[in-house]
């Protein structure tokens, strides 16, 4: 579905990205970790067309990314959510959804737009697909955290993506949130690539389906299962620091 090479993005002389070589199967769930300043969010923008390398070459299904538009990518079928939510918080949770239906955003189409019965049974479904389908007719500034993520999700699962880029999803996010957040990445993994950027390892661990890649310094550390990369000597410390310390993230192997 995605293949990355020699891809390197600098800003101002400092090199933020350095990978090699990235690839990502059809309908694979990929989660990259590392520390702040690793490259994660770098290489995202890449992805959708926000940020544009100094080089190398990127893929998807074939075709090639580089020098893209980020709406040309939006059609080629990458979505992404980023870490902040940013709904309109006045609208309605149906009203968000609508908005987000695929199709023309001029002036005159947006006047003249009339919902048809096959978009209302869209939304009613991927509504129901991310657990709001009984806060349809509430406002989106009524919804938890975990809710509006799952609604930016919605937006994105709305334009018919075939890969999504999902920033932190549970960060702010209370158990039970984070839980059912797992379980939709997991169950969106089914028919579309999905890769997310993570912190809590826990939620890691729960959504790790396949490898997890571990980026430092703008390079690709190490990859492997969670298991692998939690053992790995260099990801600890590197990344999840030593029992005790402030940055720890799970419990270091015996």
């Amino acid at each position: 579905m995605l293949s990355i090479s020699n891809l390197s993005v600098s800003f101002g002389g400092v090199q933020a990205l350095n990978l090699s070589r990235f690839e990502l199967k059809e309908k694979e769930l990929r989660v990259i970790i590392g520390p702040n300043g690793a490259g994660k969010s770098t290489f995202m923008d890449v992805l959708c067309g926000k940020t544009v390398p100094a080089g190398g070459r990127a893929y998807f299904g074939g075709k090639n990314l580089i020098g893209k538009s980020e709406t040309e990518i939006a059609r080629m079928g990458i979505g992404r959510k980023f870490q902040k939510p940013s709904v309109f918080e006045g609208l309605s949770v149906f009203d968000n959804l609508m908005l987000g239906l695929k199709g023309r955003k001029g002036f005159l189409s947006s006047m003249f737009f009339k919902l048809k019965q096959e978009q209302k049974d869209k939304i009613i479904r991927v509504a129901k697909r991310v657990n709001l389908y009984d806060r349809l007719y509430a406002t989106a500034g009524s919804l938890s955290h975990g809710q509006k993520q799952w609604l930016e999700i919605a937006i994105v699962l709305l334009q018919d993506p075939k890969l999504m880029l999902i920033d932190e999803p549970a960060a702010g996010m209370s158990d039970m949130e984070t839980e059912k957040t797992g379980e939709l990445l997991c169950e969106l993994a089914r028919d579309k690539g999905v890769i997310v950027i993570e912190h809590d390892m826990h939620f890691v661990e729960q959504i790790a389906q396949d490898k997890v890649t571990v980026l430092v310094r703008g390079e690709i550390l190490t990859e492997g299962s969670f298991d692998e990369v939690k053992n790995n000597r260099e990801v600890i410390d590197c990344y999840l620091g030593t029992p005790g310390s402030a940055q720890t993230k799970i419990s270091e192997p015996a």
